[in-house]
């Protein structure tokens, strides 16, 4: 197995540690109550936000970062081995929603967004009226990421979806 492929097996081990607090976290933001009449008629308590497939990116930080860039949220954007990155992906135009967060050192979850990457894209589009704060870092393993300060973002659409805080 390649240095490239070992290093995508190890992190993916890593976030997907998080993905039952994340899924707990992402639903109880696709599930609203029921109107009265579908509940009474139907047998229906609760109804999806929205009845389209959702596509919903997920990034993990590693702990200390929550402190040290408390406002940015970041998306690899460039690979050793040219393959498309999460950047590209999402700017032609996949993911409904992605979810950032911030692992702590015990396992959980501190800081976190859930982001609406339609706004994301019209910001970016946008971006010779509204410019938004952001720049280029490079890893120490040879992969580049773009990082975004949230608030320098157009209030409408709004990016936010919802935060940890709410």
């Amino acid at each position: 197995m390649n240095m490239i492929a070992q290093n995508y097996e190890r992190d993916r081990a890593w976030s997907d540690q998080f993905i039952p607090q994340i899924k707990s976290i992402v639903g109880a933001h696709l599930l609203q109550a029921a109107p009265d009449a579908l509940d009474m008629r139907q047998a229906t308590d609760l109804l999806m936000l929205d009845g389209k497939d959702m596509r919903i990116a997920a990034r993990v930080r590693r702990p200390g970062y929550a402190e040290r860039f408390p406002h940015q949220f970041t998306i690899r954007s460039s690979l050793p081995s040219g393959g498309e990155t999460e950047l590209a992906k999402i700017v032609n135009g996949h993911g409904d929603w992605m979810f950032y967060g911030h692992a702590n050192e015990w396992g959980g979850l501190d800081r976190w967004w859930l982001l609406d990457l339609r706004a994301f894209r019209a910001a970016l589009i946008k971006r010779s009226h509204y410019p938004l704060k952001t720049g280029e870092q490079a890893n120490s393993d040879g992969t580049r990421f773009r990082w975004f300060d949230i608030r320098s973002f157009p209030p409408s659409p709004g990016i936010i979806i919802a935060k940890s805080g709410d």
